[in-house]
């Protein structure tokens, strides 16, 4: 291009508007990229995981599949906030899923029980699901397949108690003074309890008689719910019952493991939430919601020295299992028997076939009961699955419902003048 061109060119570029600036983001875009050529790619950190999330890795796909030219400097960054990773330890109230919670006084001539107990009531000729935990545990171990079952049979209520010496249960001696360890917890006594918490609750509503009832129990609640259907202590009422992962035989040889099972475990916890994280990180649940739950139910803080200053000791186990090593075999001898004799739909659920003892397995194939198994599941199967346990058992109850039986007329209705 020739001077006289040149001058040309700019004295018409110098009569032309100035060019707007760049936008700040274009600005720092180009200087990543010219920076890529001299940056070095980190090592990537170890990524932190949560045991609670199946589908970590997918997300993070998915996050990714918009970024067009990604910055080497940021991209391998470790992720900070609420994605972070950690698993959330903080107990979760009981009020998310029950609505009332009742303390009912049954008067003994040796003792007073306050029976405790999580109560979400029926509604018009809706069915009462009565739920009893296993040894060790509470009520609250329930709260889960509670929300879960209200979501297939809105119409259903549920009450799911706390046992002697376990959650908020409270046994008085006459003079007024709350009885320790060692509990009375014989298969009787507690089949007893668990009849008079229904009456009693019955008696607190003002009900005529009881709804349809479908008992459910877990572990030592099994045998439990089993008993009180064999007696007929609850009357025609009780539809069926369901027992969840305990049979005769795989509970009494377990129980010649249970004491090193106790001597294993933790003593004491710094915090609930140690406790929470140990039941998941130990596998003893497996869903850490549930945990969150029912855990801080099954400890205490111990208080410190001095009689004025309040508990803020470590926290300590509510139930002493060991204490209850007496009981062991009363509470399961005979269970197979029992559950296959008594009259009324029978339920059972296992976390492995391997688990069934003969009698049930001839039982079984001559059609006794139904049996449901979830492999994937631990043995708080309502707390690791709660929404398949709440399924089968909602299923359960429609199959043995009475209510819904249309039964065919009289032969001598039949027979009147003017019948159709």
């Amino acid at each position: 291009m020739s001077d006289l061109q040149r001058s040309f060119a700019k004295a018409k570029l110098a009569g032309l508007p100035a060019a707007p600036p760049l936008p700040p983001n274009v600005l720092i875009e180009e200087n990543q990229f010219a920076e890529e050529d001299t940056d070095e790619l980190q090592a990537l950190p170890e990524p932190e995981q949560d045991e609670d999330s199946s589908s970590a890795s997918s997300a993070s796909s998915a996050s990714s599949t918009g970024t067009i030219r990604p910055n080497s400097k940021h991209l391998f960054a470790r992720p900070t906030g609420l994605g972070s990773g950690r698993r959330a330890l903080n107990p979760l109230p009981w009020t998310d899923y029950f609505t009332q919670e009742y303390y009912l006084e049954s008067v003994r001539p040796d003792e007073t029980v306050i029976h405790h107990a999580y109560v979400k009531l029926p509604g018009p000729k809706g069915p009462l699901f009565v739920l009893h935990h296993g040894a060790g545990s509470s009520g609250l171990s329930f709260a889960l397949f509670a929300a879960e079952l209200l979501k297939a049979l809105p119409n259903c209520g549920v009450i799911s108690v706390d046992a002697r010496g376990h959650g908020e249960t409270v046994v008085k001696t006459p003079n007024g003074e709350i009885k320790g360890e060692p509990y009375d917890l014989s298969l009787d006594l507690l089949s007893s309890d668990l009849t008079n918490t229904v009456k009693l609750l019955q008696a607190r509503l003002g009900w005529p008689e009881l709804p349809n009832i479908v008992l459910v129990g877990h572990s030592l609640g099994g045998p439990i719910v089993t008993d009180v259907a064999r007696k007929g202590t609850l009357g025609n009422s009780v539809l069926g019952y369901a027992v969840l992962d305990v049979v005769e035989g795989s509970a009494m040889d377990a129980l010649q493991k249970m004491n090193l099972y106790l001597a294993t475990r933790p003593k004491t916890f710094p915090s609930v939430a140690s406790g929470i994280d140990w039941h998941t990180r130990s596998r003893t649940l497996r869903n850490s919601t549930s945990a969150r739950i029912s855990v801080p139910s099954l400890l205490y803080q111990t208080p410190t020295s001095g009689t004025h200053l309040p508990a803020r000791g470590p926290w300590m186990w509510r139930t002493d299992l060991s204490a209850t090593e007496h009981y062991w075999e009363n509470w399961f001898t005979g269970l197979s028997r029992k559950f296959l004799e008594t009259k009324g739909g029978k339920l059972l659920i296992l976390a492995g076939t391997d688990r069934l003892d003969k009698e049930l397995i001839i039982g079984q194939m001559q059609g006794k009961y139904q049996l449901q198994v979830f492999p994937d599941a631990g043995h708080f199967i309502h707390e690791d699955q709660p929404a398949r346990t709440a399924m089968v058992v909602a299923d359960f109850y429609r199959r043995n419902d009475r209510s819904a039986l249309v039964l065919p007329p009289k032969v001598g209705e039949m027979l009147k003048p003017g019948h159709t």
